[in-house]
């Protein structure tokens, strides 16, 4: 696979056509996921729970994504890299910039965090400094406390309108994607028609430009009961890649997520 940049997943929801994201947070599984044609890689703070065992993403901090994200570089074979900034290293414009030249410096090519309209401050500086920004809209976990659990947002009208003002504020100040988790599927289709940068989805329905799923789900091997939005890729595969190929090629082909993935 040729390096994918910004410009190329831009070109692609342009043209209309969708990209898949996963999860990685080492090297084999990054040049796994990478030679299976996947378009982007996230080293997610999910890491937290999937590789930690912790109950958030909360504990997670910067000197663990930093690690990930360089064995995610050097396993890489041509996928763009978005790595999360978590849990309060983002509170001020200088503090998100200081942690962000941080994980560009150990591979990442943009960076993510949680939040609404009070990032747009922090997304301008970074943006005007040279560091691609996808803002985190919806259910935001390192918010779980304040949000009372792992709840769609979004459903009513007051939440679904402000989400929507974020999303295009968040464009105006430079953000260069947008990940919407866990928010009906006509507030995502709506959200991804009003913006011109690139919109991922995970819970979003299927109109988003992107999916996005942390690789320990689809691959059927997280403990407990599995997420609405979440299909066990290995169910249908003979191998890891398989799943990963499988994977892509639903998402690129719009067959995944299906209506029974999203939520009303």
């Amino acid at each position: 696979m040729s390096n994918i940049t910004l410009h190329t997943l831009t070109a692609r929801k342009q043209a209309g056509e969708k990209f898949a994201v996963l999860t990685a947070y080492d090297a084999t599984f990054a040049h796994l996921v990478s030679s299976a044609g996947i378009e982007m890689i996230l080293v997610g703070d999910s890491l937290g729970m999937v590789l930690q065992g912790q109950t958030s993403t909360l504990p997670v901090t910067v000197d663990e994504m930093v690690y990930h994200t360089a064995s995610v570089a050097r396993g890489n074979q041509g996928a763009m890299i978005m790595s999360d900034l978590p849990f309060m290293s983002y509170s001020t414009p200088e503090q998100a910039m200081d942690n962000s030249a941080r994980l560009m410096q150990a591979g990442a090519h943009i960076v993510k965090l949680e939040g609404g309209d009070w990032l747009c401050d922090s997304v301008r500086m970074l943006a005007e400094r040279g560091v691609p920004v996808c803002p985190h809209l919806g259910l935001t976990p390192q918010a779980v406390n304040k949000l009372g659990g792992y709840r769609v947002q979004g459903r009513d009208r007051q939440s679904a309108l402000k989400m929507i003002e974020d999303a295009k504020k968040l464009e105006e100040a430079g953000a260069s994607m947008l990940l919407l988790e866990c928010v009906p599927t006509l507030l995502a289709e709506e959200i991804t028609r009003n913006v011109e940068i690139p919109v991922i989805g995970i819970g979003a329905g299927h109109h988003t430009d992107a999916q996005v799923l942390v690789m320990h789900d689809m691959l059927g091997i997280t403990p407990g009961r599995r997420p609405k939005f979440v299909k066990d890729f290995m169910a249908e595969a003979d191998s890891i890649e398989q799943a990963f190929r499988l994977y892509g090629d639903q998402v690129r082909a719009g067959t995944f997520p299906g209506p029974e993935h999203g939520f009303e």
